[in-house]
């Protein structure tokens, strides 16, 4: 059976430099998926035109530039982390070619082959953040696991991490005695009656 042995992982992205190369209906859908997120992304979105919709987007978010031009080797210095999502799949593979020379992370738009990272589907609630994968495979599934999980996953959970988090600063005693207090008052929330 396959299995999926991608590593989760949260990003600060305010505080790294994140370059998206295309400004069509992908390039939307990536930025608009990033910022609902994480609305302080410090992000650039590089190409010679922009939708509207992306323009209107940008307008509400400061920590966002859009720069009208061509793709430029140049544009991957200083970065963390690239999506290109052009439609044209040469400009793609040199976006991916150069930033696996400069060793940064990147996501070519629907080629999983010339993806180090997937956008998965995420559910937040609060403090609470759950980030669903399918490997790239179906992101259809990983929406409607979102939707059920949006669904059960009560909307006052932010109260509990809270009180929790207050708690566990007040308790006394070596790491391990902290964990196995938390674990034991946190039990609840795996039994399943």
């Amino acid at each position: 059976m396959e299995r999926n042995e991608l590593y989760p992982v949260f990003l600060k992205l305010q505080n790294l430099n994140v370059l998206i190369v295309g400004g069509g209906n992908v390039g939307l859908e990536k930025l608009s998926f990033m910022l609902k997120s994480s609305p302080n992304a410090n992000v650039e979105v590089v190409a010679p035109r922009f939708l509207p919709e992306l323009e209107e987007l940008v307008e509400r978010h400061p920590s966002v530039k859009l720069t009208k031009a061509k793709f430029k080797k140049k544009m991957l210095k200083k970065r963390h982390m690239v999506i290109a999502c052009t439609d044209d799949l040469k400009v793609n593979k040199r976006v991916f070619d150069l930033s696996r020379k400069r060793y940064l992370i990147c996501n070519i738009a629907d080629t999983p082959d010339l993806c180090d990272y997937y956008l998965g589907g995420i559910v937040t609630k609060g403090n609470v953040k759950i980030a669903i994968s399918t490997n790239g495979k179906s992101p259809t599934t990983a929406k409607r696991l979102r939707e059920f999980f949006e669904e059960i996953i009560p909307d006052d959970i932010n109260k509990m991490v809270e009180n929790l988090n207050e708690y566990r600063k007040t308790l006394k005693g070596n790491f391990e005695e902290k964990v196995q207090k938390m674990n034991e008052i946190t039990e609840a929330l795996k039994n399943k009656e």
